[in-house]
């Protein structure tokens, strides 16, 4: 199902007429190459376990929803994504929402909270980042490699179609270059009111725990870190019974 925001059209894991309005809402923000797809079905085992609306989107450019309408983005692209993610929110009425974000989603999923806090319920991350470490940097210099060296490039076509080497090149070309090399969102983490529940894999690829540990002493709402051994940047697939668990939990007790 396609809604049109700021007349860009994003696709919806759902019709939007099935939402129930009277009841929460778990809004799951995908990661640098990801989409609606590739969350497999990680948000409807959530939903067997809690009879709350969920809901994904492909953010412009990704997947089926419209290309990008520009070539080049600036330090300010996470921060414009919450912006378009609170029209949506507002577009289908929805409240008491709860984000759950992977990644550059958990980057989104923060300043939300941050920007909008009176929306915003309460908020998952994994793997979130709120400043560039040369370990993000090396992981996404592995990930130009393999794109150029390996089957990736047809992996992703099947999800994003034509958008496929804009989707990659915004993606590293953004965070490698010089330009973006100081962006920080430490400064928005103060103004975070609500309960978070902040996951990491022990072995992130793309980061260190220093993240983990900058986002729970900033926040100002109940913050707690769930640092999961011997796994690396998706947790949600590489260990998903414990990130269910724990996600249910949380969910239950806002």
């Amino acid at each position: 199902m396609d809604i049109f925001i700021n007349t860009h059209r994003i696709r919806l894991s759902c019709d939007p007429e099935t939402l129930d309005t009277s009841k929460p809402t778990i809004i799951f923000l995908h990661d640098s190459l990801g989409c609606i797809e590739l969350w497999r079905d990680f948000p409807e085992k959530i939903k067997r376990r809690i009879d709350y609306n969920v809901l994904s989107y492909d953010r412009q450019g990704y997947g089926k929803s419209a290309p990008f309408s520009e070539n080049k983005r600036d330090k300010d692209y996470l921060k414009k994504e919450a912006d378009t993610l609170i029209q949506l929110i507002d577009h289908l009425r929805l409240n008491k929402i709860i984000l759950f974000g992977h990644s550059d989603g958990g980057s989104i999923a923060l300043l939300t909270a941050s920007l909008y806090p009176d929306k915003i319920s309460g908020i998952i991350t994994e793997g979130a980042h709120v400043f560039v470490e040369k370990e993000t940097l090396h992981g996404i210099r592995e990930a130009k490699l393999a794109y150029n060296t390996t089957n990736l490039r047809e992996k992703l076509t099947k999800y994003h179609s034509s958008n496929t080497d804009a989707v990659f090149t915004m993606w590293t070309e953004t965070w490698l270059s010089p330009t973006f090399a100081n962006w920080n969102i430490e400064d928005y983490l103060e103004r975070i009111t609500c309960p978070s529940l902040i996951i990491q894999g022990e072995k992130d690829e793309y980061g260190t725990l220093d993240q983990v540990t900058s986002i729970i002493t900033k926040t100002q709402g109940i913050s707690t870190a769930l640092i999961i051994p011997k796994i690396g940047h998706t947790p949600h697939k590489e260990a998903p019974n414990m990130v269910v668990e724990k996600t249910v939990d949380f969910v239950l007790s806002l």
